[in-house]
């Protein structure tokens, strides 16, 4: 696998953060460390997000159409604001 090198500039709060999460008081060593930890969170994260949908989603999918109930925009706007 190649590797590129990306330049990111931070600066403020964001640079403080960075700098208390990496060295000898923190959990990582380097910068590239933790940006490369905070992508594998956050692909996990969405991971994890699309295999909750699809759960929450099958019963639906699998549901046999007579199990349905036609609704209109409006019924559904009704229904939600509490009308």
């Amino acid at each position: 696998m190649a590797v590129e090198n990306i330049n990111v500039r931070i600066k403020g709060s964001l640079q403080t953060h960075l700098q208390q999460q990496i060295g000898a008081d923190g959990l990582y060593e380097n910068a590239s460390e933790y940006i490369c930890s905070l992508i594998r969170r956050d692909l996990q994260s969405r991971t994890e997000a699309w295999e909750w949908l699809k759960k929450e989603l099958e019963p639906a999918l699998r549901a046999d159409k007579d199990k349905f109930i036609a609704v209109s925009a409006q019924d559904v706007i009704s229904r939600n604001s509490g009308n």
